[in-house]
């Protein structure tokens, strides 16, 4: 009885499907991760036909107003600091967009006054961000 012995061969070979596996759950994770990212601070925001959460650039700055205080992405900053703090980082970067993000339930007086500051800072590109009406 003969014994056939054959050599295996090492396959240099890449298998790039666990590779396309990996990029796919990569790529889903930052598609459901990056608004949570850019969001800020949990707002109500009011409701419109035309509505929804824009997403714009890493450079621009959200601004978030709620019952409890006014935030600056996710910190919050004291009323008397709000305006010295508006201007610094005008001054870092005049040329960066503001996207406003107040509470529907909000008086409106006190969305006006941060609106306000803003344009004292010297900042131009201000947008307000609204939730679509559901139909």
């Amino acid at each position: 009885m003969a014994l056939n012995l054959q050599r295996s061969t090492i396959r240099s070979e890449i298998n790039v499907t666990p590779l396309v596996d990996v990029c796919l759950v990569l790529l889903i994770i930052f598609m459901v991760v990056m608004p949570i990212l850019q969001a800020g601070v949990k707002v109500d925001l009011p409701k419109t036909a035309e509505g929804g959460d824009r997403l714009g650039d890493q450079n621009q700055l959200n601004v978030s107003i709620r019952d409890d205080g006014v935030y600056l992405t996710n910190d919050r900053i004291a009323d008397g600091q709000l305006r010295d703090i508006l201007v610094a980082l005008h001054t870092a970067n005049p040329d960066r967009q503001v996207i406003v993000r107040g509470d529907r339930y909000l008086h409106y007086e006190r969305i006006c006054d941060v609106l306000t500051l803003l344009n004292e800072a010297g900042f131009e590109r201000v947008g307000l961000v609204t939730e679509k009406k559901e139909a």
